[in-house]
C-alpha cells in the first residue's frame, strides 16, 4: 500500500521513542515559510524560523506561539537557523535563490535540504520562464554539493492554506536523487495534513516547478485561489523500486 514503508517508520520512531527532527526554514518569515513553521510546530516538530533580521525571525516566532504555548517555534538569522536544524527548508523568492543558499552552503552538508523555490520571474508569473540550468533545484543541487541532499517539494501548495486549520486536499510531488531524503519529506509532507508521492530525480523537478506558472493562470482564469495537484489512480508502492 502506498506509503506504507512510512507508516512502519513512523510506529518505529514511536516506539523508540525517538525525536522529531528540528526544522529550519529558511526565510520563514514570508507566506509560505510562516504557514509551514505553524503547520509543522502543531504536529510537534521543533522548528527554527530563519530571516535576513534575527530580529524580524523573532517576531514570526512569537507571533505563532502566542496562538498555541504548547509548540515550539524560535527565530534567529538564516545561518544560526541553519546551523542549528537538522532538516533545512528554503522558502525564498527566486531573486534572492542563489545568494541565500551561497551564505548556508558551509552549514548543510550532508544534512537533507528541501527547496521549495520556484522560478518565477514577475511580472510575468503566470507564464514559464526557466533558469538555463533547468530549474531552481537543480541550481540548488549544483551550489551546495553533491554531499548535500537535496529534495523538491511543496511548490504548488497555497500559503495561506497552510495558516487555516481545514486539512489541504491537494498531493505533493517530491523529488530528489536520495530515495531515503524523499521519504523524510513525504513523512514531513503528512504531517501538514497532505499526501506526498515520490517522482523521481532531482532532473524531475523541471516539471513540477514550471507548472506552479499553469497554477497560477487556472488561478486567475477560473477566479480560484488555490488551485493544486491531485494524482488519481489506485497507487502501490514498491519496496524494490530504487528510483
Amino acid at each position: 500500500v502506498l506509503n506504507q514503508r512510512r507508516t512502519k517508520e513512523l510506529l518505529r520512531i514511536k516506539v523508540m521513542n525517538q525525536p522529531l527532527p528540528k526544522l529550519a526554514i529558511i526565510g520563514g518569515t514570508g507566506a509560505l515559510g510562516s504557514g509551514l513553521a505553524k503547520r509543522w510546530a502543531q504536529a510537534g516538530y521543533p522548528v527554527i524560523i530563519g530571516s535576513r533580521s534575527s530580529e524580524k525571525a523573532s517576531l514570526a516566532a512569537e507571533e505563532i506561539t502566542s496562538q498555541n504555548h504548547t509548540i515550539s517555534v524560535i527565530g534567529t538569522d538564516n545561518h544560526t537557523a541553519a546551523v542549528q536544524g537538522e532538516v533545512i527548508v528554503i522558502t525564498v523568492p527566486f531573486s534572492s535563490h542563489a545568494e541565500i543558499l551561497s551564505s548556508i552552503k558551509d552549514t548543510v552538508s550532508e544534512k537533507i535540504v528541501v527547496d521549495t523555490t520556484v522560478p518565477l520571474k514577475p511580472p510575468k508569473v503566470g507564464t514559464v520562464q526557466l533558469p538555463e540550468a533547468g530549474s531552481a533545484a537543480i541550481i540548488t543541487q549544483q551550489l551546495l554539493g553533491a554531499e548535500t541532499k537535496v529534495v523538491s517539494a511543496l511548490h504548488n501548495v497555497a500559503a495561506h492554506k497552510l495558516h487555516d486549520q481545514e486539512p489541504i486536499d491537494c498531493d505533493v510531488l517530491v523529488c530528489g536523487n536520495i530515495k531515503t531524503a524523499r521519504e523524510v519529506v513525504i513523512g514531513l509532507i503528512e504531517a501538514l495534513g497532505m499526501r506526498g508521492l515520490h517522482a523521481g530525480p532531482i532532473a524531475n523537478s523541471v516539471a513540477i516547478e514550471a507548472m506552479t506558472s499553469v497554477l497560477i493562470t487556472i488561478n486567475r482564469l477560473y477566479k480560484v485561489a488555490d488551485a493544486g495537484f491531485k494524482i488519481t489512480g489506485d497507487l502501490i508502492s514498491s519496496e524494490k523500486e530504487n528510483i
